[in-house]
C-alpha cells in the first residue's frame, strides 16, 4: 500500500513529491494507471538491456538506486533516487534499452506507472511535460554532479555525502539502513576503506553503528566533514522544480 496524502481534488497522491508537483488535471491524466506496490531492498527493477516499460516512483522513505557494471565484476552505484523523483522511462521516452541495473536500496511502497501511459498523457499535456523534462534535467545533473565528485573529492568527504543524502530522502531520519558493503558500493571503494572512515566518524562522536545500520549522532559535523555536492544537486532542483527535493527534518 503506498503511502497516501489526500489531494484537493479528492484523489489520493503516493507519498512522492515528483507527483505531488503536478496540477490536479494533470495527476488526474495518470492517476488511474499508477499501481500501489511494496519492494523489498535489494529488488532488481531493470538490467542493462532490458526494456524500459514501466516508471518507478518510490514514495515515503523507499530509495532506488543506479549501478554500472565494470569490468573487474563490481557494480559501482551512481545515484539514489527517492520520494523527489522517479527511474525508468524518464531520460529517454522508454522501451530502449535500460543502461544501468536500477535496484532498490531501502525497500517500502512505490508506484508503478507503465511508459506507455505516461507518454500518452504527455502528448495530452504540455504541462505534465513540461514537469517530467524538467526532472529529467535534474537526474542529468544528479549524474554529473556524481562523476565529479568521485573523481576530486575524498572518501571521508564522500561518506559523509552519500549518508546525508540517504538521511534526507528517508524522511530525515537519523537512523540510516546502510550498512558498510552498501557505502562501498556507493563510493566504489573497498570495504576496508569504508570502515576505516566510519571507525574515525565513530571516534568523533559524529555516528555510531547498528545492526546493518548507522545512526547519526552529529548531523552538523556529519555536514562539515561532507563536499558541497548534494548541496549543489539541491540547489539545481530548486532551480528546476522548487520543493520537489526532499527537506531535511521536514519529511517533505
Amino acid at each position: 500500500m503506498i503511502l497516501q496524502t489526500k489531494a484537493t481534488n479528492g484523489l489520493d497522491r503516493p507519498d512522492n513529491n515528483l507527483l505531488r508537483r503536478l496540477n490536479a488535471g494533470d495527476f488526474a491524466l495518470i492517476a488511474p494507471h499508477l499501481v500501489p506496490d511494496e519492494a523489498e531492498a535489494s529488488e532488481l527493477l531493470y538490467n542493462p538491456g532490458d526494456d524500459v516499460d514501466t516508471v518507478h516512483f518510490p514514495c515515503g522513505p523507499s530509495l532506488a538506486s543506479y549501478l554500472v557494471a565494470n569490468e573487474d565484476g563490481r557494480d559501482v552505484e551512481t545515484i539514489l533516487v527517492g520520494r523527489e523523483g522517479a527511474v525508468g522511462g524518464i531520460v529517454s521516452l522508454g522501451y530502449l534499452p535500460a543502461f544501468t541495473r536500477i535496484t532498490v536500496k531501502f525497500g517500502g511502497p512505490f508506484g508503478r506507472l507503465p511508459v506507455g501511459k505516461l507518454d500518452a498523457a504527455k502528448t495530452t499535456s504540455v504541462s505534465l511535460r513540461n514537469v517530467f523534462a524538467r526532472y529529467a534535467d535534474c537526474l542529468l545533473a544528479q549524474m554529473f554532479q556524481s562523476t565529479a565528485c568521485n573523481a576530486i573529492h575524498s572518501i571521508e568527504q564522500r561518506t559523509a555525502k552519500w549518508i546525508i543524502a540517504a538521511m534526507e530522502r528517508t524522511n530525515g531520519d537519523n537512523i540510516v539502513p546502510l550498512t558498510h558493503e552498501q557505502l562501498a558500493t556507493l563510493l566504489g571503494v573497498g570495504r576496508s576503506y569504508v570502515s576505516r572512515v566510519i571507525q574515525t566518524f565513530k571516534a568523533e562522536g559524529v555516528l555510531e553503528t547498528r545492526r546493518g545500520s548507522i545512526l547519526v549522532r552529529n548531523p552538523e559535523a556529519l555536514q562539515r566533514r561532507a563536499c558541497l555536492c548534494n548541496e549543489t544537486v539541491k540547489n539545481h532542483f530548486e532551480e528546476v522544480l522548487r520543493g520537489v527535493y526532499p527537506t531535511e527534518g521536514t519529511g517533505k
